[in-house]
């Protein structure tokens, strides 16, 4: 996305890089929106991926002591493997803009919407595709890559273009090695927290499906 942020700020002249890039981004989290609704979820469904959402909020501020370590990206992926894509990307998404209503909005609540729930998204995607296992080793090891490989990989070149008006690659490197500590946190807790919590939620979240008679995205 960067190179194309810049790119375009180029051709227009200006160098409000964040601001192009905000837009670009909140019009990539639209065409998500449209296919869930357009898929007419059941309200019994919509009330367990509000209870989904709650939970990766109530995560994330009962550890706000602790930087980096959320169960917030653990949630997501159980969402999107027992729900589907679709929902993987709406509670990821939404956690992260209802969260922020205590921890403070701001140019950066797009990007996390975006991070979290492109993780939702191929978390689903990959358990519906036979990629992905329930095993919790299987699972606990998507969860860890999935922080470097996806939400790293939105979150660093946002943070670069919210602190500079004019990006560099050098600038993105350092930014990439400066956060990566931070990152190696994040990979850990999420491994962590998959393999405490993965194996439970599922198991009760298929039985909810059965119970309420709820359409099993992944068949």
């Amino acid at each position: 996305m960067m190179p194309l942020v810049i790119w375009w700020g180029w051709r227009i002249g200006d160098r409000q890089y964040l601001a192009v890039s905000l837009i670009m981004l909140v019009l990539a989290l639209v065409p998500f929106f449209m296919v869930f609704e357009d898929r007419r979820p059941q309200t019994r469904e919509l009330m367990v991926i509000a209870v989904l959402i709650a939970l990766g909020v109530a995560g994330r501020g009962a550890l706000f002591m602790f930087p980096q370590v959320k169960p917030v990206a653990a949630i997501v992926i159980i969402s999107g493997i027992s729900f589907g894509p679709e929902t993987g990307f709406l509670v990821g998404s939404m956690t992260a803009l209802v969260s922020n209503l205590f921890f403070t909005q701001g140019p950066w609540t797009p990007w996390q919407m975006f991070a979290f729930g492109m993780i939702g998204l191929a978390a689903g995607l990959f358990y519906r595709w036979g990629w992905l296992r329930t095993h919790r080793v299987a699972l606990s090891t998507f969860g860890f890559m999935s922080i470097f490989c996806i939400y790293g990989l939105i979150m660093n070149p946002a943070a670069l273009l919210m602190f500079t008006t004019t990006p560099t690659w050098k600038g993105l490197l350092a930014v990439y090695i400066s956060g990566a500590p931070m990152d190696a946190v994040h990979a850990i807790s999420t491994f962590m927290f998959l393999w405490v919590l993965a194996r439970p939620m599922l198991t009760r979240l298929e039985r909810v499906k059965v119970k309420y008679g709820l359409i099993n995205r992944d068949a």
